[in-house]
């Protein structure tokens, strides 16, 4: 698939803003004040950030707002409800905390809940696409969830629980790309299967036409294994790895710094592979799968 890098913006960003915000709707860190204010801001730039760089990769975002009306059977539509709600619950309790130093606690686990909802949602728009089965797999959810819970426990200064988690965000990452690598052959998709002829086995003559096309620019993208191999390892490596070894060392800032800034360069980078190795069926009719 093409990665578009406004989905890939909204993907990593939104995912660390929510977890940071499921967080700190649960007390963590216990912050009042101007500190709570600077967790929240950072929060809701990042949740809120991520949302708006999402409409870019629309062909018409005006008409974004039509999206909402669909939810009985659109993950993308759900998506926004939990969003927009998880923001709004979140604001409130934010603003106890921030401004009168008190936690409405039912308040909080609710927006911490509708925060990672709004995650799962997110993740269950690819997991759901059978004609990509890359993401047709129980592993995306787990791969959303674990980054956005990990990440957020690591911005939320919770050192102990992020070092954990970011070790298990690994793990479901190293884990999606074994099972996704074998996905398309396992799919049962072919080229029978693509131009609907069942009888025999199928082979193309002729490409279906010498020039490129919408559907190859976005469905059809290919990346050199190669290429893919050394950014796995320094996506892995950034995401994951630095991270954890920053947490393990004496607390600093500078290092806490260097932990958050890997880890969100790491995220951008397999979140670009997610997007880029995904191998839609149709580029069986093309020949390019």
């Amino acid at each position: 698939m093409h990665p578009a890098p406004s989905v890939i913006i909204f993907t990593t960003l939104s995912g660390l803003g929510f977890g940071l915000l499921a967080w700190l709707g649960l007390g963590l860190p216990a912050v009042t004040g101007i500190v709570a204010f600077i967790f929240f801001a950072i929060a809701f730039g990042l949740a809120v950030g991520g949302l708006m760089a999402s409409t870019f990769h629309l062909g018409h975002p005006e008409r974004a707002l039509k999206a909402f009306t669909q939810w009985r059977s659109s993950w993308l539509s759900r998506e926004g409800v939990l969003a927009v709600a998880a923001l709004l619950v979140m604001a409130v309790y934010g603003f106890g905390v921030v401004f009168l130093s008190v936690q409405w606690t039912l308040l909080g686990w609710i927006g911490s809940l509708l925060s990672a909802l709004a995650v799962f949602a997110t993740s269950m728009i690819y997991a759901q696409l059978k004609t990509v089965p890359r993401w047709n797999l129980p592993l995306t959810p787990a791969l959303f969830m674990s980054f956005a819970i990990g990440g957020g426990a690591l911005m939320a200064g919770q050192i102990k629980v992020a070092t954990v988690l970011l070790i298990v965000a690994g793990i479901v990452q190293v884990a999606y790309w074994i099972v996704g690598d074998r996905a398309l052959l396992g799919s049962g998709s072919t080229l029978s299967t693509a131009t609907g002829l069942r009888f025999g086995a199928v082979r193309a003559f002729e490409p279906p036409h010498t020039g490129t096309n919408y559907l190859l620019k976005e469905f059809a993208y290919v990346v050199g294994r190669r290429h893919s191999m050394k950014l796995r390892v320094i996506g892995l490596a950034l995401m994951a790895v630095v991270p954890v070894l920053c947490l393990l060392l004496p607390f600093s800032h500078v290092l806490a710094a260097v932990a958050v800034l890997s880890h969100l360069m790491g995220v951008a980078v397999v979140r670009w592979l997610f997007f880029a190795e995904a191998e839609h069926v149709l580029g069986l009719y093309y020949g390019v799968r």
